[in-house]
């Protein structure tokens, strides 16, 4: 199976922008080759849902509003209540949710052709990331693998930590561009390199 068409285009720009003489303050890139599963649990069921979850991926996920895990290319986090975004780079992941979590247990979405994920990582990640978006996300607030779902302007974004300096950003495709372009401008003071 051929590889999706980044929805990026001629916006995604290979090399150093902005003001990068002072060095460069953060890093984006477009993740690929990446199965996206949104599933959605029973109020009754949540539970029984991380238990499969952890089962088919490895990646055990506390009861907790915005807990997570991240494990090298595979992820998972709670955005909502009973709402979690399971990532990895193979292509057998639904296959292996859909094996362990039956529809007594809740929903499964496939959205990896219906999402784009930007990392953006460095040392002024946070800092170029809180220009868009009303959250604080100092370590504190917003720990490693933490996750949330949230707006810019109309542009919903399902946000995760991966580490101290590093971000996932989870976009609808048909707004990607926009986003990829806002998010340049966001880090234009900062010099950025695109990879």
């Amino acid at each position: 199976m051929a590889e999706p068409r980044s929805p990026l285009g001629k916006a995604f720009v290979a090399g150093d922008h902005g003001n990068h003489a002072a060095g460069i303050g953060v890093t984006l890139r477009e993740r690929k080759n990446l199965s996206i599963i949104q599933i959605t649990a029973w109020a009754d069921s949540i539970p029984a849902v991380l238990t499969a979850i952890g089962s088919a991926t490895g990646l055990v996920l506390q009861n907790k509003p915005g807990l997570g895990r991240v494990a090298g290319e595979k992820s998972v986090f709670g955005f909502a209540p009973g709402r979690y975004f399971v990532v990895s780079a193979t292509p057998d992941l639904e296959t292996r949710l859909r094996s362990a979590i039956s529809a007594e247990l809740g929903t499964m979405v496939d959205l990896t052709h219906g999402r784009t994920v930007i990392r953006i990582g460095g040392p002024r990640s946070e800092w170029v990331i809180s220009k868009l978006f009303a959250i604080d996300f100092s370590e504190h607030a917003f720990p490693v693998a933490y996750g949330r779902a949230t707006l810019h302007h109309d542009i919903h974004t399902n946000i995760q930590r991966i580490d101290d300096e590093t971000f996932d950003l989870y976009v609808f495709r048909t707004f990607a561009r926009s986003f990829w372009l806002t998010l340049g401008h966001a880090a234009e003071e900062v010099g950025y390199r695109v990879e």
